[in-house]
């Protein structure tokens, strides 16, 4: 199957960093909601048989004007395509804090699922909730093309740990803005390759924000 795996538009944490990953979450800003208007004209060339977002508003608010351009009910919700909890660090904006949470996320991009986020869940956890999710996806649109609203270091981590075709690190050294899309190919069988990493925002660097400090899209090195 044809995966596109995107990232929810801008929220208020990502302008101030924060690690702000707990249920419901936050809304989008304005910027938020220019960049998710600008999904469904991205991705006209696709032909979608279906639309799925995480337990968390941001991602739901993200999906409507492509339902809506599709003509199609309401995003599906599914259970663990959510973001990485942040446990004990959760809210924080501090360097320590995000730099402790970014180093526990990509040992598990890198295969090491022991270590565990502080107060939180470790890398076999993650894995087992966003690998079911996916697999759910999968079986429903063998064949067909599926679009799923997600989280930057989510998204950045699972595809460090299933594409084939990726370096361990290259979704360490990669950013994912908000509304990036990464498109992949395969399925929970035979194995994921990624077709196209578009770490920009799909309606281009016109709404891309320089000046947030988005602690979960940027690369490790934006973050040093």
């Amino acid at each position: 199957m044809r995966l596109l795996l995107i990232r929810h538009g801008q929220t208020p944490a990502n302008v101030i960093g924060a690690l702000d990953t707990a249920a419901p979450g936050p809304g989008l800003t304005a910027l938020g909601e220019e960049q998710a208007a600008a999904v469904s004209h991205a991705l006209k060339h696709e032909t979608i048989e279906a639309v799925y977002a995480s337990a968390l508003v941001r991602t739901q608010l993200t999906s409507r004007p492509l339902t809506d351009a599709l003509g199609m009910p309401a995003a599906t919700v599914l259970p663990g395509i959510h973001e990485i909890e942040a446990g004990d660090l959760e809210d924080r904006t501090d360097r320590a804090a995000v730099h402790a949470y970014m180093e526990v996320a990509w040992a598990w991009g890198v295969g090491d699922l022991d270590p565990r986020m502080p107060g939180g869940a470790d890398g076999h956890a993650f894995f087992a909730r966003y690998d079911a999710d996916i697999r759910t996806i999968a079986e429903a649109h063998a064949g067909g093309t599926a679009v799923a609203f997600s989280h930057g270091a989510a998204i950045r981590v699972w595809c460090a740990g299933r594409a084939a075709n990726l370096p361990p690190d290259y979704a360490a050294f990669s950013s994912l803005d908000n509304t990036g899309v990464v498109i992949l190919e395969g399925d929970p069988d035979a194995g994921w390759d990624v077709e196209s990493w578009a770490g920009q925002p799909v309606g281009g660097m016109e709404l891309h924000d320089p000046r947030a400090d988005d602690v979960t899209g940027e690369s490790v090195d934006e973050l040093r």
